[in-house]
């Protein structure tokens, strides 16, 4: 079989059943039909931009392509470009060791738990890295036109800051010293629209300390956490780590894997060159050591000073991503090692069961990341509230923002059979929409970032007048049910009942709206947040431009 073959087929093992007409909600992946564009999709609301670009590229995106088509879509697209390319990467003329690496960088306990954790920017960001490394390397050996196609392998990263970053720095590796200014300063442009609006923002961009222990790496079996990270794994959030991860000799095998791609870095060496070499392993051992910091006593206590101290250090609360740096270093190696190791074999027979033993490991050590995460995963349809809440919205020019209740981030609807899912109404409701935006982690309540949200809160907890919310710029309050958390029916009742259903009912503050006020000094100043925006746009449009252009 092919490379593009083997690596459809392992995408196809993972997402058929997910592949149906609707949506796959859990955690933090929503998608809705179409998603409004507003002032929090561009960065300019009052919440961090941890999700910008994303959201204004699927708000836009949705509005050509429906919302659930596009998710799978963007899922195929990742699961098939990872492996793929780390096939094409793997310096060999064996079509055989092409697919050891694609199926060991595409079927990964990484995959498998951001996959139900619903990190699908993480897993495009994931995917480019193969490509990234591939056009770096043509970049430091200064092949024609190889600096715009890695900046165009960079841009499905950079929707997140997390996946912005992890693009940049194996950019930079790949490329080299001498390519450095280049594509450093195309990295700043393309992250431009989460930057501006990170710095801009007004008040504080700390995060809460207590983030760092409940995101930080942990063991998923007897070995403990760093064994899992070497392995690909150790995800905070227990009920995302597969079943099989907690098997006695998973550990046992994750280090043999290890020991080998350690032994093929010296043939990685050989064909690529000591330096290009040396240095994605030191990258993946970078990520390695960011990914277990947290669950380190030393570690834990620098970050909790940097994620207290230190504005924007929240992006290290949840550690385990970096782990992405050390995939590529740990598939290549490992079809190295095998593609050496089968050379002193002297039967054919011999040769042929190693290979296929070690093209087949990856799916043994991890069965249940096939079938949508065995069976975990499946699409669902929004019950038509949604859509009626949203039509009601559009057609009501009366001013005011909306606020959701119970206060709680993520919901556990019927419809979507009890999976975590964070709460729809942003992504769904064509207005700025406010909810909780605490976490609560193995018991631990880590503080939101949302100054609105916050002041929201207070209001509902408090039991304040309905004016109360009203001056923080809320005219709505949609109730969702069929949820945990606490709705009191007495302050309900104090608002204006527009529309009532099974799952959502809307009301409205009292008053005309001519009072409310919006979310003044908690937001950054628009301009220069569209300029940032505007100049990714340009960076990229001028990157194609230069790639196909005929030379002179």
């Amino acid at each position: 079989m092919t490379v593009p073959a083997v690596s459809l087929a392992v995408a196809l093992a993972i997402l058929a059943p997910l592949l149906r007409r609707g949506y796959v909600l859990t955690y933090d992946m929503v998608f809705t039909p179409r998603q409004p564009l507003l002032p929090d999709s561009v960065g300019i609301g009052s919440s961090l931009p941890r999700s910008v670009p994303a959201d204004a590229v699927l708000a836009l995106a949705t509005t050509i392509v429906p919302g659930d088509v596009l998710q799978k879509l963007i899922l195929l697209g990742a699961l098939v470009a990872g492996p793929l390319g780390a096939g094409r990467l793997v310096p060999t003329s064996s079509t055989v060791i092409r697919v050891i690496a694609a199926v060991g960088y595409g079927w990964t306990p990484y995959i498998a738990e951001r996959l139900v954790m619903g990190h699908w920017p993480y897993l495009l960001a994931y995917a480019c890295l193969p490509w990234i490394v591939r056009f770096g390397l043509a970049a430091r050996r200064g092949e024609p036109r190889a600096i715009p196609k890695l900046v165009l392998a960079c841009v499905p990263a950079v929707l997140t800051p997390a996946g912005g970053l992890i693009a940049t720095l194996t950019a930079l590796v790949a490329a080299g010293y001498r390519r450095a200014p280049a594509v450093g300063a195309f990295a700043v442009l393309l992250n431009a629209p989460w930057l501006a609006p990170a710095v801009l923002r007004p008040g504080s961009a700390l995060s809460d300390p207590a983030a760092v222990e409940a995101f930080a790496a942990r063991g998923e079996n007897w070995a403990g956490a760093v064994v899992s990270v070497l392995g690909l794994g150790g995800f905070w959030n227990a009920d995302v780590v597969p079943a099989s991860r907690t098997a006695v000799l998973v550990p046992v095998l994750v280090l043999a894997l290890v020991v080998l791609a350690l032994l093929g870095q010296r043939t990685l060496a050989a064909r690529w060159g000591a330096a290009p070499a040396r240095s994605l392993l030191l990258l993946g051992a970078s990520g390695v050591l960011l990914a277990v910091l947290g669950a380190l006593p030393v570690g834990q206590a620098v970050l909790r000073w940097l994620v207290a101290g230190v504005p924007g250090a929240g992006l290290l609360r949840d550690g385990q991503k970096w782990v992405a740096l050390w995939a590529l270093p740990l598939a290549l190696g490992f079809a190295l090692a095998v593609e050496a190791g089968a050379r002193y074999l002297r039967t054919r027979g011999a040769r042929i069961a190693v290979l296929a033993c070690a093209a087949a490991a990856p799916v043994v050590m991890l069965p249940d990341l096939a079938w949508g995460a065995a069976g975990r995963l499946e699409p669902v349809q929004y019950p038509a509230d949604w859509q009626a809440v949203a039509e009601h919205l559009a057609e009501d020019d009366r001013r005011g923002d909306v606020l959701t209740v119970p206060m709680r981030a993520f919901r556990s609807f019927a419809w979507n059979d009890h999976r975590p899912v964070h709460d729809p109404a942003p992504r769904y409701l064509p207005r700025t929409t406010v909810i909780d935006d605490r976490v609560t982690v193995s018991g631990t309540t880590i503080e939101g970032e949302d100054p609105r949200a916050a002041a929201a809160r207070a209001v509902v907890e408090d039991g304040a007048d309905a004016g109360a919310l009203a001056d923080i710029g809320i005219g709505w309050v949609l109730a969702e049910h069929g949820t945990p958390g606490r709705v009191d029916g007495a302050d309900l009742d104090r608002l204006h009942p527009e529309h009532r259903g099974r799952w959502l009912s809307l009301y409205r503050v009292p008053g005309d709206g001519s009072d409310f006020t919006g979310p003044d000094g908690l937001t950054p100043p628009a301009a220069p947040v569209y300029v940032a925006a505007g100049s990714a746009v340009v960076a990229i449009a001028l990157t194609l431009l230069w790639l196909v252009l005929p030379r002179r």
